[in-house]
Parts: C-alpha cells; structure tokens; sequence
C-alpha cells in the first residue's frame, strides 16, 4: 500500500467537495440502493492495497450477502477518500489512521465503527549490488541492516514512510538525517529508481519491496517482523472502517451488517495462516496479478485483529505514533465522540 501501497502515503488535503482528484468516485453512480432481490448495495471505498483483505474476504465468503448487503468498490487515493465519503460518493471508507486523524482535525463528522487491521507492512528494499556489496540478505538483523543503510541513498515516496524508516534507523543509533533522500513521486517509482540505481534502497508498503525480491532486483531486509515499532503493538496503526455520522444514524442496519461481516472476515484472517486458500483467493482479487508467494508474504505482515473492536488505550497508541512517531496531523486529538463498537455484534 497504487499503495497504501500507500497507505502511509498520506496527502492530508480533506476538502469536503468532489474535486477533479475524485471525479471517477464522484460519477460512479455509487449511492446505496436497494435491488429486487431485497439487498443493499454499499459503495466502498479501497486503495488497492493489502488492507482491503478483510473486505474482499468479507464479500468472496459471502459473509456481506448474509447481511443483505452487495458491495462496489471504488479505488480511491489518500487525497481523494475522505472527499468521496463526504460527497456520497461511497458510504463506507477503508482508512488508514492518518487520513481519519486528518479529517476529525478539520471537524469532518466521520466516524470509526471498527478496526479491520493492524501495524505497518512496510519493507525495506536493497539492490541486489548493494545487497551484495554489503553482505545483506533477508535474514540480516536489524542492526546490522541499519549500519549498513547508514552511508546510502534512500528512496521514499512520501513524508511518512520516510519518518517510519527514520524510526527504524534511529532505533539501531542511525541518524536518518546523514543519509542522502531521494524524493520520490510514487512507490512504483520506488521501484524504477532501484532498478536504475538511482537510491540503493527504498521503502514502501507492500507488496512492492516482496514483488522487487521476487523479480530478483532486490532483497527485502526489513519489515515489520525485524522492526517491533512498525507493529500494532507499539505503534497502534492499522486500518479502520469509517462512514459518516449521519449515515451511521439513518442507516444504522446497514452499517451494523457491514461492521459484522468486516469483524467475521478479520477473524478469519486472524485464526489462519496466509497460505488459506480462502485467504490467497480474497487476496488475488485485492492485488491482482502477483505471484502466490508475494501475496501470501504481505498478508502475513499485517497484524490481523481477532476482533474489530476499538478501545481508548489503542487509540491513545495510535495518536502518539501518528503526532510524535511520524510527526502527521500535529492538532489531531481523537475521543469516544470519533469512535464506536456500537454497530459489531
């Protein structure tokens, strides 16, 4: 996370109107309606990254057609979500904490019903000569991958994974500040500035650093298994279900049956392995056209929650990593007011 790919790709622009950045989104013709056949169909908007699992599961095993609810999707960036949620354009926004974060800082009514993911899947790729150079492979301990991303050229393609390598770097004594940054415009020209060599490394969401291990240009020599402060544990990240206020209260049964089938799916995730069959099939339909064993590796580096549910403690977590981790959203502040398990079972 075409990322989250970049979910930590955050733009904070919240503007309320559906302006050129979202015109797919605004003429979707995506308002809820009822067919026929006596369901519902919700639109939702996803960023194509490995945090629409929980929902693609949900619709796959038919856990959205129990609650009478047909899903559309509607592939949004960080820039153009929360103008499609508050447009109408979709009902239901797959959010990253920052974008959420920013928009409660601006008095946007939005609303969190549950969480649906957990941690950052961020990988670290190295060139395959540089990899080489410095005696790196993905089995490398972090410190010793820090040292040696100490005298580099770094790649991010936005303020906030770049802030997330600095944690990572300044965790093992590494001032991020000596190396030399290469601004990027996207994480898939992360990717062409490692094959160019233009940086010797660069860092991103998944499941790009996994796909530039499996072409072989690259080998991924941290993620969120070597680095502890990317986890949920210590940062609280994750991914969130967020609708607006006033739809929440006027369509109330709708968005209880979204949150059940979101919790049902995320459950799933959490009790089996990546390599599920039912997993790999949800995860081919959320990112298509990689090869099995990228997919199954990036599921595998999200902290599936066995449960939705929010508490005041994890977002507690969440505000000091967004504010003091990454340096986001410097007034946000987020209440029960922003946040509730009311509608999960």
């Amino acid at each position: 996370m075409n990322h989250r790919m970049n979910r930590t790709h955050l733009a904070l622009t919240v503007s309320v109107l559906c302006g050129a950045a979202c015109l797919t989104a605004c003429s979707s013709g995506s308002s809820s309606s009822v067919g026929s056949d006596g369901k519902r169909t919700v639109s939702v908007g996803v960023s194509g990254n490995v945090f629409d699992m929980s929902i693609r599961l949900a619709d796959e095993q038919g856990y959205f057609a129990k609650q009478n609810i047909k899903i559309k999707y509607v592939t949004l960036t960080a820039a153009t979500g929360t103008s499609a949620l508050q447009s109408g354009s979709v009902q239901f926004l797959n959010s990253s904490p920052t974008s959420f974060l920013a928009g409660i800082s601006k008095g946007l009514p939005e609303l969190s019903v549950a969480t649906n993911g957990g941690g950052n899947p961020l990988g670290i790729a190295v060139s395959t000569k540089f990899a080489k150079s410095h005696n790196l492979t993905a089995d490398t301990p972090a410190a010793d991958v820090a040292k040696a991303l100490a005298d580099s050229t770094a790649g991010a393609s936005s303020a906030n994974t770049k802030a997330e390598a600095g944690i990572f770097l300044k965790a093992h004594d590494v001032d991020p500040t000596k190396l030399k940054w290469v601004s990027l415009p996207s994480p898939a020209a992360d990717k062409a500035a490692l094959v160019k060599g233009e940086v010797d490394w660069f860092i991103t969401s998944e499941p790009i650093p996994l796909q530039v291990q499996h072409e072989g240009d690259g080998v991924v020599v941290a993620d969120r298994s070597k680095v502890p402060e990317w986890g949920s544990a210590q940062a609280g990240y994750g991914q969130v279900v967020v609708v607006k206020k006033d739809y929440a209260k006027s369509d109330s049964a709708t968005v209880k049956g979204f949150a059940t089938a979101v919790q049902k799916a995320v459950a799933y995730l959490s009790a089996h392995p990546s390599t599920d069959a039912k997993v790999l099939a949800a995860a081919r339909k959320t990112l298509p056209g990689l090869p099995d064993d990228v997919l199954s590796a990036s599921v595998g580096q999200v902290d599936w929650p066995s449960s939705g549910k929010q508490d005041d403690a994890g977002w507690k977590k969440t505000l000091g990593f967004v504010k003091d981790g990454i340096g986001a959203v410097p007034d946000a502040s987020v209440s029960s007011d922003n946040w509730t398990n009311t509608y999960l079972p």
